[in-house]
């Protein structure tokens, strides 16, 4: 059964690539949120699996998204999305991002990363 992945990103180009990329490799189900706020409404309306955040947006940053996922629901891995640099990659790391991938994203790395965190999930690690 395909993983349903929540993507935050609030630059149009950037979330359309990487949805459809994502969806191209027929494992995911992406829903998709322009900005911090209309991504804490999915989070409330709907389960997903993992949620891929940007970090600097409008509204609510994904600073924001992490700190209520963690709280809220901490079993869901959150993957931060920055191009920002080490400072903010630092600043989601302290507030418990799974992990922190830097832009331009390398598309198998993150792949690599979504298969080790969502198998996590699934099993006891055995």
């Amino acid at each position: 059964m395909a993983k349903k992945i929540l993507l935050i990103e609030d630059d149009d180009t950037l979330r359309e690539n990487l949805a459809d990329f994502l969806i191209l490799k027929g494992q995911y189900q992406v829903e998709k949120a322009e900005d911090g706020l209309k991504g804490l409404e999915k989070l409330k309306k709907e389960e997903f699996d993992l949620v891929i955040t940007d970090i600097t947006m409008p509204y609510v940053s994904g600073i924001g998204i992490i700190t209520v996922i963690k709280r809220e629901k901490p079993d869901i891995p959150v993957v931060a999305i920055t191009g920002y640099g080490e400072e903010v990659a630092n600043l989601a790391q302290e507030r418990e991002a799974d992990a922190v991938l830097s832009k331009p994203l390398d598309h198998q790395k993150m792949l690599d990363l979504l298969e080790s965190l969502l198998s996590k999930g699934g099993e006891d690690g055995t």
